[in-house]
């Protein structure tokens, strides 16, 4: 039986209308724990102020809507390989 990773995002609900999203790969204690903080507009909007330079939408219709996202970016960058830088510079034409 295969068990699911530990989630390396987690949504903390601060007031009935806030949330904060966390990064557990660091301490409470470091700045980039906190990754944005989430509050909600009305009942089918919710609104983001990104505490890291992320590209993603500032508008949201639920809060995990914005922590699928930040998931999903997450595991984008860590699925690509290194881009390989070549020895030797590109002969000319001539």
């Amino acid at each position: 039986m295969s068990e699911l990773p530990d989630p390396r995002f987690m949504l903390n609900r601060i007031t009935a209308s806030e949330w904060v999203i966390n990064d557990l790969r660091y301490s409470p204690n470091d700045p980039r724990h906190v990754v944005a903080c989430v509050y909600e507009l009305a009942e089918t909007e919710v609104e983001v102020t990104w505490l890291r330079d992320l590209p993603l939408a500032t508008r949201y219709g639920t809060v995990f809507e914005v922590l699928e996202d930040v998931e999903r970016l997450g595991d984008s960058n860590r699925a690509t390989r290194p881009i390989s830088i070549p020895r030797q510079p590109p002969l000319l034409a001539t």
